[in-house]
């Protein structure tokens, strides 16, 4: 699948996107994985408090599953303006 970083995600992780080949049931899951990479995706994925996930260009909760997902994205709060 597709996984997607944006802002300053994308800026702690280096890269704005990337192929990755998992066996995650959940977003979370593979954020566990992410992080167990490196230690620049461990910093990255260290507040999820402070993240946002967007499954298949839906906005959705860290426990969504990844039952036939294509695409995810990491990215932080928006703000209205």
């Amino acid at each position: 699948m597709d996984v997607l970083y944006f802002a300053w995600v994308r800026e702690r992780i280096g890269i704005p996107k990337e192929k990755v080949e998992t066996e995650a049931k959940s977003v979370a899951e593979l954020v566990e994985e992410l992080k167990a990479r490196e230690e620049r995706y461990a910093v990255a994925f260290s507040d999820l408090s402070a993240l946002r996930v967007a499954v298949d260009q839906e906005l959705t909760e860290f426990d969504a599953s990844l039952d036939g997902v294509r695409e995810v994205a990491f990215f932080p709060p928006m703000t209205g303006g």
